[in-house]
């Protein structure tokens, strides 16, 4: 499996985030600038959102560095946990950004203030609000490209946070055009709720990472590859096991084969999946195969021409999600 440890494929991974952090601090910028122009609280929590991206794109972007790095010895299948961390940390910071703004908008309920200059506010958000939209679309699909867990929160937190600045444009011109002051707080603390959700939800998906949850997107794209491209003494795959480092998953699989195979083509069988693997997902996968013997059970489902049968083939069994991540070689069911 080809490791992104190159000098060439990191530069290549970090340019981007880096150029995206740079901006943020420039949004950042603006939107505490609207808040200072006009007072108002519901723009004041779109800005310390802005705090949150601004620390949470460093932290992703180390992360991302830190994940890039070869493997070692102390680090046998890489240093791509990392970003769960990262992932986990900017989940808990959008968490604590959403109470703060609840308390500040709670007091703007409680000791409502005039607002000022709302049609320049709204400006500076609706563009603040469309670069983030825009940084978010192209980190998200950055991070999906080398599978970043860490930059594809952060480019969900910067989507979400474009979808908050639009509902916060809408809801600032009602209040510019009706005078209703109170509008301002009750606004922060409905955006305040979608930034606690999009914090918990960043939460437990880093820590369903950290505890090598089944990755059920990346698990029926494998069986199904393996399905395709399935050799005729390949009686059947279980125990499969999908663990994911940072842009890279590693997958522990055992495999049947006829008990009658010497060494060399058990390893030549082993191999062949691994290739397939590895060629399908574009090195992005590292395949560790166990070969296993058939038992009498498998002769049901085993299509090959064998002088060692205890009974006839019936049927094959398809690849499935359910018997595949089972330990338990296939049989037909009675």
């Amino acid at each position: 499996m080809k490791e992104p440890d190159t000098k060439q494929n990191k530069i290549q991974a970090l340019r981007l985030p880096s150029l995206l952090l740079v901006a943020s601090i420039g949004i950042m910028g603006i939107k505490f600038w609207a808040y200072e122009r006009t007072g108002s609280h519901a723009i004041l929590s779109d800005a310390l959102e802005s705090i949150v991206n601004v620390f949470a794109g460093a932290f992703a972007l180390y992360s991302l560095w830190w994940s890039l790095r070869p493997r070692d010895l102390n680090h046998p299948y890489g240093h791509g946990k990392i970003e769960f961390l990262s992932a986990g940390v900017e989940g808990g910071l959008i968490f604590m950004a959403g109470m703060g703004i609840v308390y500040e908008s709670v007091q703007g309920l409680v000791y409502p203030a005039a607002l000022k200059q709302l049609d320049l506010g709204i400006l500076l958000v609706a563009l603040a609000g469309a670069a983030n939209g825009f940084l978010g679309f192209l980190l998200l699909r950055h991070g999906k490209n080398i599978h970043s867990s860490a930059l594809q929160a952060d480019g969900h937190h910067l989507l979400s946070d474009a979808y908050t600045s639009a509902g916060l444009v809408v809801g600032l011109a009602v209040a510019w055009f009706t005078g209703i002051v109170w509008l301002d707080s009750a606004l922060a603390l409905a955006f305040a709720g979608l930034l606690l959700f999009t914090g918990y939800r960043l939460v437990r998906r880093a820590l369903a990472g950290l505890m090598d949850a089944a990755d059920l997107e990346v698990l029926p794209k494998v069986i199904q590859t393996l399905a395709e491209n399935r050799r005729p003494r390949w009686i059947d795959i279980h125990n499969l096991r999908v663990v994911q480092y940072g842009g890279s998953y590693h997958i522990d699989a055992h495999l049947t084969l006829p008990w009658y195979v010497n060494l060399e083509e058990a390893h030549e069988e082993v191999t062949a999946m691994e290739h397939i693997a590895a060629t399908h997902f574009h090195d992005a996968l590292e395949l560790f195969v166990h070969a296993d013997p058939c038992i009498p059970t498998s002769c049901s489902i085993c299509s090959l021409e064998c002088a060692h049968r205890t009974s006839a083939f019936q049927e094959s069994v398809p690849w499935t999600l359910s018997n595949v991540l089972s330990n338990q070689k296939h049989r037909l069911t009675a």
